[in-house]
């Protein structure tokens, strides 16, 4: 496959013009070969992740969060001297679809929205032509709390979450964002909903939405949770339009690196 048609089929889903911008989406080491034949698909770019693609024989990784956001000097051991040495020492390319993908809700970004059958929906920040961070919508009709704690479990794989704010008696409208969203509670608020589904919720953000005037309750459900299977889809996408051209892709696992301790716990 020519590089640049696997960059074209990638940009469409996860287009760099609607990237934060702050964000370092895109090209993050080019390859030596204008061709590739195995793309591997992961949610980090961890050494053990390029390790695992390599061996399987990738030329081209693409992972959700870039090797980078600032400059970096390869200057100290580490995982990101590891995995930038192994890139280069192989010649293959690699590329990060991060908040490009996040922004486009009609991709796999907009997975959970669609499983909760959310409808009517809004992008919460928006940032180019439509496109934006984190969604807001309608369900089919208003769930008691634990109805919609029932819904949300069987489509989250993670058995913690973390609550900030009161849990409402009534859930009709949801807003969500993959990853770090705690920074959309006003613009959800704003929305009218009455929850906010997302990732890495920090104490000042939780302390703000559990304001008894915000009205608003934040469901921390795990930054990984929700990515993985995002990035999981991202790959079953490429895989049905570039197998028909002669490709391969190819989705590694990640793991959580965050799980719950409770007092007791004894170590094995």
């Amino acid at each position: 496959m020519d590089v640049t048609r696997i960059l074209e089929h990638i940009e469409r889903i996860a287009p760099p013009a609607a990237q934060a911008p702050w964000d370092r989406s895109g090209l993050q080491v080019a390859g030596l070969s204008p061709t590739a034949k195995r793309l591997a698909v992961g949610l980090d770019p961890t050494p053990a992740f390029v390790a695992a693609a390599l061996d399987w024989g990738a030329d081209f990784l693409l992972t959700h969060h870039p090797l980078y956001l600032e400059p970096k000097p390869l200057d100290a051991p580490g995982p990101f001297l590891d995995a930038a040495r192994a890139v280069l020492s192989a010649g293959a390319w690699l590329y990060a679809a991060h908040t490009s993908l996040d922004a486009n809700p009609a991709g796999p970004a907009g997975w959970l929205a669609r499983g909760l059958g959310l409808a009517g929906l809004a992008v919460l920040e928006p940032t180019a032509d439509g496109l934006g961070i984190g969604q807001v919508g309608d369900l089919p009709a208003p769930l008691a709390w634990d109805g919609f704690a029932r819904a949300l479990a069987g489509l989250v794989r993670r058995d913690f979450w973390s609550l900030a704010g009161e849990r409402p008696g009534s859930v009709s409208r949801v807003a969500i964002c993959p990853g770090s969203g705690g920074s959309l509670v006003p613009a959800a608020r704003a929305a009218g909903a009455q929850v906010l589904v997302t990732g890495d919720l920090k104490y000042h953000q939780a302390l703000d939405a559990g304001h008894p005037d915000t009205g608003l309750c934040v469901v921390d459900v795990g930054h990984f949770s929700l990515e993985e299977e995002m990035a999981r889809l991202l790959a079953g996408t490429l895989a049905r339009e570039l197998t028909a051209a002669g490709g391969e892709v190819r989705f590694f696992p990640g793991r959580d690196p965050i799980s719950a301790l409770r007092p007791g716990d004894q170590r094995d």
